[in-house]
């Protein structure tokens, strides 16, 4: 497969110019983004890489970083995990609160932003520095000692994130929030301000495409088990209320945040991410989803 002349047909065939969407604002940091950005990265199961534009310029991941911290609570919790969590579609917008109250403050799923702050609950109960732990664990499945959080970004969201501080609470006041709210919200927050390029991404997604394991070492990283249930609620919930679409035009697995990014995977073929800042109606990357549309359909390979 000649990925590269697939990356550079898509960006002839693209430009910011083309979509009609805004930058997020409601987190102001990020409203400062140039929305000309445009950029992919594709790591293939023979370790080589491809890409085009922005791909290696850093952006806040946002949500994305929740298939992280599900990864990890997985690691904690295993199958126990399921007994505060579902993991159905939400039909609903990332940051809900009308289920919580008929379904007795049980997320629908991980990827929502109560399913999310559930998950920071779980690694703030159970971890001793549950912040440098996430960021140790990014930093070796990428191999990129330099991540970081950006810091500007974590207080724009302090300082704007009622609405997640009203989940905590709600969530707290049906059962299903053990910690204090504070330092739940804090990690949160933070986890979403942590800043990865496309290249980063695709680097570390290559363990949910290649079983759990290290692709450069072979280590063990995740269970194939639990690969296996992450790949299938990025498939079914990763976009929140446009998840049925992004399988539709896309077909894979794969997660997207308010910061532009989008990362997806192949099963022992490869991990693709795409970065562009314009956001569309619900909240996705419009020309992210564009070229991955574009990807899938030059290539002719996706999981359907």
């Amino acid at each position: 497969m000649d990925y590269q002349r697939i990356l550079d047909t898509i960006h002839d065939e693209m430009s910011y110019r083309d979509v009609t969407g805004k930058v997020a604002s409601y987190i102001p940091e990020l409203a400062k983004v140039d929305r000309r950005k445009f950029g992919m990265h594709v790591y293939c199961g023979d370790q080589k890489h491809f890409s085009f534009g922005d791909s290696e310029e850093n952006f806040s991941i946002q949500s994305i970083s929740k298939v992280f911290t599900l990864a990890m609570a997985m690691r904690l919790m295993g199958e126990d995990l399921w007994d505060r969590l579902n993991v159905e579609p939400s039909g609903d917008p990332f940051n809900s609160l009308t289920q919580l109250e008929y379904e007795s403050g049980i997320p629908r799923n991980p990827f929502i932003n109560a399913g999310a702050l559930v998950l920071s609950d779980i690694l703030v109960d159970q971890l001793e520095n549950p912040k440098q732990e996430l960021l140790d664990f990014v930093r070796k499945i990428t191999g990129d000692p330099d991540i970081q959080y950006d810091e500007k970004v974590a207080a724009s969201e302090k300082a704007t994130g009622y609405r997640n501080i009203a989940l905590v609470n709600y969530i707290k006041a049906l059962g299903n929030i053990k910690c204090d709210v504070e330092p739940i919200v804090d990690f949160y927050f933070y986890q979403c301000s942590l800043s990865m390029s496309c290249k980063d991404l695709s680097k570390a997604f290559m363990i949910f495409a290649n079983k759990g394991k290290m692709l450069e070492t072979n280590e063990k990283i995740l269970k194939p088990k639990t690969v296996k249930r992450i790949n299938a609620l990025m498939q079914t919930c990763g976009f929140y209320d446009e998840a049925g679409e992004f399988s539709f035009q896309v077909g894979l697995p794969g997660k997207s945040g308010v910061g532009g990014g989008i990362v997806a995977i192949h099963p022992d073929n490869y991990s693709v991410a795409v970065w562009s800042p314009i956001l569309n109606e619900k909240g996705n990357s419009e020309l992210g989803m564009k070229a991955l549309e574009r990807f899938t359909t030059l290539t002719g390979v996706s999981v359907f």
